[in-house]
């Protein structure tokens, strides 16, 4: 997006009143959330994937394996 197009989205944002001003900010700041959550669930899920990773967790679980006995709940 070119900058004058980005100037001209900011001085019509400015025309409008304040009240419509944070609503309209509150719905790009969900889009903005909901977009960032859907990439770091697809990056969690490359990374469930990946068999390095994968191996990884298995040897932190074997060297864990030791505390399943300590008494302490998973709650």
């Amino acid at each position: 997006m070119s900058q004058s197009t980005l100037a001209q989205l900011e001085e019509r944002f400015s025309e409008l009143p304040i009240s419509e001003q944070k609503a309209l900010l509150d719905r790009l700041a969900r889009r903005v959330n909901a977009q960032t959550a859907g990439e770091h669930e697809d990056l969690i899920a490359e990374m469930a994937a990946d068999p390095d990773v994968q191996r990884e967790m298995r040897e932190i679980e074997r060297e864990f394996a030791c505390t399943d006995a300590d008494g302490l709940n998973d709650s």
